[in-house]
């Protein structure tokens, strides 16, 4: 009896030993503070956002609109061509045996250009155009330079002299289909037509004058 009571309390003390150690265990535990590295670098931390640019200054500013081109200045080409010119006879004055005509060379090429000094002008016939007689006799001095923005015209004196006051044998009158006129400076001609008679032969005077170019029709 005594044995059996002596087994009870050594079993008791141990379990009430292991209980104590386990208690003590559980208790060092909770007051024991969880180490923290010392030694950890600030890239290790959080990111600072507020330093952070914002994604409206990040971004590219939008590309400006390129400038819409003007509007092409008309063009200007120098002096005027055969290509660029309308001709035509506009009606005169008559003396001493001449009828006097306008030359009216307008402006048709859709920019300005220039002309200045005597237009070249014969006569001419056939189907070939070819030239009867002499050309005009150029009369006075050179004019100004006039430029004939388009659409402006300008004109020339044509002196027309009655043929049938020389020698018909010497002159040997020729109907004509009208007149091939040449620009001043220019190589290009232009035709205009208008029935007329002209000498063929050789005569002491002058069957056509032109006079140079001036403003207006």
């Amino acid at each position: 009896m005594t044995m059996v009571r002596s087994k009870m309390i050594s079993i008791g003390g141990l379990i009430a030993g292991t209980a104590g150690i386990l208690l003590l265990g559980a208790c060092g535990s909770e007051s024991t503070p969880v180490a923290q590295s010392s030694s950890a670098s600030p890239s290790s931390s959080a990111p600072d956002t507020s330093a952070a640019p914002s994604a409206s200054s990040s971004s590219p500013a939008p590309a400006s609109q390129p400038a819409q081109a003007p509007a092409p200045a008309p063009k200007n080409d120098g002096l005027c061509k055969a290509g660029d010119v309308k001709l035509s006879i506009a009606n005169g004055d008559a003396a001493a045996g001449t009828v006097y005509r306008k030359l009216v060379i307008t402006n048709a090429s859709g920019h300005a250009c220039t002309i200045q000094g005597f237009p070249g002008v014969s006569y001419v016939t056939g189907a070939d155009g070819h030239q009867v007689g002499e050309a005009a006799f150029r009369d006075g001095s050179k004019g100004e330079p006039v430029q004939l923005n388009n659409g402006e015209s300008a004109s020339a004196d044509l002196g027309f002299v009655n043929v049938r006051n020389y020698d018909e044998a010497a002159c040997k009158p020729t109907e004509t289909r009208g007149l091939r006129v040449y620009l001043p400076q220019e190589t290009a001609s232009n035709f205009v037509a208008v029935q007329g008679l002209g000498c063929a032969g050789k005569i002491p005077g002058n069957q056509l004058t032109v006079k140079t170019v001036h403003k207006g029709a």
